[in-house]
């Protein structure tokens, strides 16, 4: 499988909700209870304006995917992290950026670059001048990423409802780095 070829393309998410997050839960460890109430929060999102997919595919099965949107502050999302980038004077990041709502990719294909391909090219596509995300407030590989891409710590320690573990929300301007 290591090398087996991955190619990165738009996606009807919609349609393959069941498939992306049963990457998610090997990716993230959710359990069935966790990926049903996932399934209907996917397919809310997708409604939103502007809202778009792209799939990492390998061998006609979805490897990874992102999703993301304009971020708008009466989402959910921004209502909880408002406080926390007020306090550390960066609210004005929840105006005219573009918010990477789930990035995931497969455990067998992770280290391979195609997380950074699916960031990458969702927001190139992206209209907004900067992009938003959270990710979970720890030295992982998904943060070494997101920081190599220019994303940085906009507020930690951010605590949302049900979520076990603190998060931290970063922010990039557009486009992305890129390796030299």
């Amino acid at each position: 499988m290591d090398d087996a070829e991955v190619v990165i393309g738009p996606v009807n998410l919609a349609a393959k909700v069941d498939e992306a997050l049963a990457v998610q839960a090997v990716a993230f460890g959710l359990d069935q209870d966790e990926v049903a109430v996932r399934r209907h929060i996917v397919l809310r999102h997708l409604m939103s304006p502007g809202a778009c997919a792209y799939g990492a595919t390998s061998e006609g099965r979805l490897v990874g995917f992102v999703y993301g949107m304009p971020n708008d502050r009466t989402h959910w999302w921004s209502t909880v992290v408002e406080p926390y980038l007020r306090a550390t004077g960066t609210a004005d990041w929840l105006d005219g950026s573009f918010v990477i709502t789930e990035l995931h990719v497969h455990p067998d294909f992770q280290g391979r670059g195609v997380g950074r391909e699916l960031i990458t090219t969702i927001t190139d596509a992206a209209a907004e001048s900067r992009s938003i995300l959270s990710a979970i407030d720890t030295d992982s590989p998904a943060r070494g990423l997101y920081r190599a891409l220019g994303y940085g710590d906009l507020a930690r320690r951010v605590h949302f409802p049900s979520a076990a573990r603190p998060y931290a929300v970063m922010g990039a301007p557009l486009p992305l780095k890129r390796r030299n």
